[in-house]
C-alpha cells in the first residue's frame, strides 16, 4: 500500500495581549517561525463588522453574496499575515494544498477562517488554498488525565447517534424544541443511517428502523453513558447546546440538551422538567462518558471554547474524555424551517445535508480534508446560485478541532 505524502502543515496561533499577536510555524521548518502584531483597533473594527453580519441570522450579511464576500476580504486583510499569505500563494502556484491548524484568541473566536477571501484575488477563499482545522489548547491535549481513543483502533465499532432528542418540559416549537422538524423516512440522511444499521454499525436505542432515531424521549445521560461504555467508533449529536456566557468566564457551563429529566443528578441547574448535561459533568467524570475517537456536535455554538481564556467547554471536555477530533459550530445554526422562511426552496434540507456530510467525513481517513471538500462544493453552489439555502450561514459555521 502506497501512503500519500503528508501535506505541509502550519501551526498558526493568535494571542490577545493588548494588540493581537500572531505566530506561525511550518512543521517541516520549525526553526523559521513567522511573527507579527495586528493593532487592536484594526481587530476591533473587523470583529465589529463580523458581529454586525450576525452569523446565524438569515437576514445578515452572510446571506447575500456581495456583502459576504466583502466581509470575507476585510477579515483576511486584517487577520492573515503577509508572510503567511505569501507562503500559501507559493503552495498554490505549485498545486499543493497545505493544512492550517489555527488556534484563535478569544477576541477572534468566531472568525470563519475557511471563508476568508485572499487579497491576491478576492474570489479565492482560504478553503480553496488550504484545508483548515482548529488547534486544541496544549493544556487540553497534554492533560495528564486525558485518555485518547484513536479512531482507527475502534473504527469497526458502532456509531452512537443522538438526533434531535425530545427535551423534557419543552414542546416542538419552543426554544429547546425540534431542530429538524418532521424527517422523511426516505430522506438521504435517513438512508445514510440505514446503511450503517444494515452494516451493524449503528447503535439503536431499541431495535427498529433508522428513522426511529429522531425525536426520541429516552436518550438521556444514562443511556448515552451506557452506549459509549459499550464501545463506539463515533458520536453524532444533533440538537440543542446552550453556550456558556464569556462574560461569566466559566466555559465549563456550556450545556448539551439530551432527554434528561430534572430528577437526574448533574452540575447544571434544572430547566422546567429538564437537567442539561454540562461540560463540567464530562470533565469531572470522563469515565462515565468515554468519548470515541471522533465526535460531531451539530448544535448552536457547540464549539464556543475559543471564546474563553480557559477553554473548558464541550469541545475540550470531549477531547479530554477521549476524542481525538471534534466537529462543532462557531455560531447559532439556522434550521431548515428558518431558511425556508427566509426564502429557501421549501424542499431543500440544508441542515440535514450538513449532518450527512459531516457523518460521511467522519467515516473517512482524513475527516478534515473530507469536510473541506464538502465546504468547497458548498462554496461553488454559493457562487453559482447565490440563494439562501447555499449561503455560508450554515456550512461556514463548522470547525473541526484536533488534538
Amino acid at each position: 500500500m502506497v501512503t500519500a505524502p503528508a501535506a505541509p502543515t502550519a501551526l498558526v496561533r493568535f494571542a490577545d495581549a493588548g494588540d493581537l499577536y500572531v505566530t506561525w510555524r511550518w512543521t517541516h521548518a520549525l526553526d523559521s517561525p513567522g511573527v507579527t502584531v495586528i493593532p487592536r483597533a484594526q481587530v476591533t473594527d473587523a470583529m465589529a463588522a463580523l458581529t454586525a453580519a450576525r452569523p446565524g441570522a438569515p437576514d445578515g450579511h452572510l446571506a447575500a453574496y456581495a456583502t459576504e464576500l466583502g466581509l470575507a476580504a476585510r477579515l483576511a486583510r486584517t487577520l492573515v499575515p503577509y508572510g503567511l499569505a505569501l507562503n500559501l500563494h507559493q503552495y498554490l502556484q505549485r498545486g499543493v494544498r497545505p493544512l492550517l491548524r489555527i488556534q484563535p484568541a478569544p477576541s477572534i473566536a468566531r472568525v470563519p477562517w475557511e471563508l476568508l477571501a485572499l487579497d491576491s484575488d478576492p474570489e479565492i477563499r482560504l478553503l480553496e488554498v488550504a484545508d483548515v482545522s482548529a488547534l486544541a489548547p496544549a493544556s487540553v491535549v497534554h492533560a495528564p488525565a486525558r485518555v485518547r481513543r484513536p479512531w482507527r483502533a475502534g473504527r469497526e465499532l458502532p456509531l452512537v447517534a443522538v438526533l434531535d432528542p425530545r427535551v423534557p418540559g419543552f414542546g416542538p416549537g419552543s426554544r429547546l424544541g425540534s431542530v429538524l422538524g418532521p424527517v422523511d423516512p426516505g430522506a438521504p440522511l435517513v438512508r445514510r443511517l440505514a446503511e450503517h444499521a444494515r452494516a451493524g454499525r449503528l447503535r439503536l436505542p431499541v431495535p427498529g428502523e433508522a428513522a426511529s432515531l429522531f425525536r426520541r424521549a429516552d436518550t438521556d445521560r444514562d443511556w448515552l453513558s451506557a452506549a459509549l461504555r459499550a464501545g463506539a467508533s463515533r458520536l453524532l449529536y444533533t440538537g440543542h447546546v446552550t453556550a456558556a456566557d464569556p462574560a461569566a468566564g466559566s466555559s465549563e457551563d456550556a450545556r448539551l440538551h439530551l432527554s434528561c429529566p430534572a430528577t437526574l443528578p448533574g452540575h447544571a441547574p434544572a430547566l422546567r422538567g429538564h437537567r442539561p448535561l454540562a461540560a463540567k459533568d464530562l470533565l469531572l467524570d470522563p469515565a462515565r462518558w468515554p468519548m470515541p475517537g471522533r465526535v460531531a456536535l451539530i448544535a448552536c455554538e457547540s464549539g464556543g471554547d475559543p471564546r474563553f481564556a480557559d477553554a473548558l467547554g464541550l469541545t475540550s471536555a470531549t477531547l479530554h474524555a477521549g476524542a481525538e477530533l471534534v466537529t462543532a459550530t462557531r455560531w447559532p445554526l439556522p434550521t431548515d424551517h428558518a431558511l425556508a422562511l427566509a426564502g429557501a426552496d421549501p424542499a431543500a434540507r440544508p441542515l440535514q445535508e450538513a449532518i450527512r456530510a459531516i457523518d460521511t467525513a467522519h467515516e473517512s481517513e482524513d475527516p478534515v480534508r473530507a469536510l473541506a471538500g464538502w465546504q468547497r462544493e458548498r462554496l461553488t453552489a454559493w457562487r453559482r446560485e447565490r440563494t439562501i439555502e447555499h449561503a455560508p450561514l450554515l456550512w461556514g459555521a463548522f470547525t473541526t478541532t484536533t488534538g
